[in-house]
């Protein structure tokens, strides 16, 4: 007996590839909660967008001044506010993207119109605030000494100058400052610092294992070593020079809290007013009380990164037009002259982007020739997006509404039923007619149908829970086109393989043969749908694209059907006796599709009129 050939197929194990990868992106759905099945139902859920739901999608299309396009520096700046906008007020679920080089989409579920217009439409403008008062978001309170021991009270004494030693190693934008540097030439220069927490020695000596000191035997109950918001009393600054409004405002602001501006009552109003005094949050979850605005960021007339020439760091350059250049320079000779003792608020200059601190450098040397430097330890993509936020304030944007869109959630429900009928008609439709004309190769190609679908289904699934991706009407419409595009993968295989079979080949010998010559128009097929999808999905705009992206995803999976459960499911049933033998229910029968000789092994056929008797094989 000869030894199987090596090139023989194996269809078992492709299907193991296939059960493989649908066994996978079940786990990558599930996740963390694989041993809780009470949760799957959170996870096995599809994001919808919000034509499907309800919300307000809105276009708006930069405008630089004085014409031109946008540089992306500006663009991903301006996404950036936006989605602070958006998120800082409280939207879930809320989208803020980028399409094309000018064009800024944003979508916010369960919003009226008029409110998301309002609200993404304005004009950013960058500031300058003089930091008043500055802390951690939470401190440790001290413990409470015992009567015998008094312990003086300093609340509104500023931090030490000297950075802690692990603060001094940071590579942030807040890194070690350069205090002993001096401006060269006609440029002045400020410097980042790091920050001396106030709350530092009070943790230390909040620790359960300090032993007490004779000499102050003070004892902290656990309680009262739990961080609580830091109020004006234990900030670095001057207190005195803030209204007592901010002061308790202050007091309840938590930065930790990524709706900070709803949670104290703010909106553009307050923190765009540039009369007030204000309270913010920088990146890094720091409070300040800044007070009114002194310089404008429409002052500036450049600013870029450069390598510090004295060291490897970056720094960021400023120009300031003429106005900017007497206001800058009374400010920074004012703090200067009354703060320059101590690197702390008030020596500190808050660059406010949105109501939201950006920078906070000291002030080392009035800065009155109308150039000064932010120095620090920057890298040099800290150094480049402080320049874009410095140069942002100098050149807003302004956008004009492309389109609006809003839906109510009666009409997403509408339109998301319509569109489960269209599918489920498309598909009971071509069911039909794979019955009808193919037969018993009608299982093979709705089984395919339906593991395409378990693969879409998961794929949406897995997108949504990542990236974000929300099932549009849209995209239903690209999953109907796809059902046919399927469809027409099992009709190029199922032709190729009649054909083999017309030509008298065993149906074992028709399936390679067919497959051969399918598997090439298939792969073109496909690729050809997916460059098409592909093209449109980069050139259209607005809901087109979800159309584009799920008709180029189901092409991929199409592909991966076909190679991995539809061919190896031909080749197994082609050993079964009743697709093997050509019954005439299997959509195989010789006899049916006139091939020119009946198969080895299956019945004699009756004689056709008017057609020759074909010779007997030898």
């Amino acid at each position: 007996m000869a030894p199987p050939s090596s090139n023989a197929p194996r269809p078992g194990r492709v299907l193991a590839v296939l059960a493989a990868l649908v066994v996978v992106l079940f786990l990558a759905i599930v996740g963390s909660n694989l041993t809780s099945p009470g949760n799957w139902s959170r996870d096995f859920k599809v994001h919808l967008g919000l034509d499907l739901t309800s919300g307000t999608t809105v276009s708006l299309q930069a405008v630089k001044p004085g014409g031109g396009t946008p540089t992306s520096a500006q663009m991903q700046q301006a996404i950036q506010i936006m989605d602070n906008r958006v998120n800082g007020a409280g939207f879930t679920e809320a989208q803020v993207v980028q399409q094309g080089s000018d064009v800024i989409n944003v979508s916010v579920p369960g919003q009226s119109a008029q409110k998301v217009v309002s609200l993404v439409s304005r004009t950013a403008e960058l500031m300058f605030r003089q930091v008043l008062l500055e802390a951690p978001n939470t401190s440790v309170p001290t413990p409470a000494p015992t009567p015998s021991t008094p312990v003086p009270v300093t609340p509104s004494a500023p931090a030490s100058s000297s950075p802690a030693p692990s603060a001094s190693a940071s590579s942030s934008a807040h890194a070690a400052g350069l205090p002993g540097a001096s401006g060269t030439g006609q440029v002045q220069q400020m410097a980042t610092r790091a920050r001396a927490l106030p709350a530092a020695s009070a943790t230390a000596s909040a620790s359960p294992s300090a032993p007490a000191s004779p000499s102050a035997p003070a004892s902290a109950s656990p309680s009262s070593a739990t961080p609580r918001l830091s109020t004006w009393q234990q900030a670095s600054g001057n207190p005195a020079l803030v209204s007592a409004p901010v002061k308790a405002l202050f007091n309840k602001l938590n930065c930790a809290n990524k709706d900070w501006q709803k949670a104290i009552g703010y909106g553009s109003g307050q923190y765009d007013n540039p009369n007030t005094q204000i309270v913010a949050c920088d990146a890094a979850g720091n409070k300040y009380a800044l007070d009114k605005v002194k310089v404008a960021g429409t002052m500036i007339t450049a600013a870029s990164a450069t390598v510090n020439p004295n060291g490897s760091d970056w720094l960021v350059n400023i120009s300031f037009n003429g106005a900017g250049t007497k206001a800058f320079g009374d400010l920074t000779t004012q703090m200067y002259d009354t703060y320059h003792q101590s690197p702390a608020p008030p020596d500190l200059l808050g660059v406010v982007l949105d109501g939201i601190v950006v920078s906070a450098p000291y002030i080392q040397s009035p800065t009155v020739g109308g150039q000064s430097q932010i120095s620090g330890s920057f890298t040099q993509t800290q150094a480049q997006n402080l320049a874009n936020q410095l140069s942002y304030g100098k050149l807003p944007l302004s956008f004009h509404q492309q389109s609006v869109q809003s839906v109510s959630p009666q009409l997403g429900h509408d339109q998301l039923t319509a569109g489960l009928i269209a599918a489920g008609l498309g598909l009971l439709l071509v069911v039909i007619y794979l019955l009808l004309y193919y037969r018993g190769l009608a299982v093979v190609a709705a089984s395919s149908l339906i593991i395409a679908g378990l693969l879409v289904y998961e794929s949406v699934i897995l997108l949504g829970k990542y990236q974000g991706f929300a099932l549009s009407l849209a995209g239903i419409a690209g999953l109907i086109v796809a059902i046919g595009i399927t469809a027409d993968s099992f009709v190029v295989f199922f032709e190729r393989l009649r054909d083999e079979v017309r030509e008298g080949r065993s149906l074992r010998a028709a399936v390679e043969r067919g497959w051969a010559r399918a598997r090439r128009t298939i792969l073109v097929s496909d690729t050809v749908s997916f460059f098409a999808a592909a093209l449109l999905y980069y050139f259209a705009i607005g809901s087109v694209r979800g159309f584009a992206f799920t008709l180029g995803l189901t092409t991929v999976i199409d592909v991966v059907v076909v190679f991995t459960f539809t061919k190896p499911m031909i080749t197994l049933l082609a050993r079964t006796r009743f697709f093997g033998q050509g019954h005439r229910l299997s959509g195989l029968d010789p006899a049916r599709l006139g091939a020119r000789a009946p198969w080895r092994g299956s019945p004699a056929r009756p004689r056709v009129p008017g057609r020759p008797t074909p010779a007997k094989e030898s």
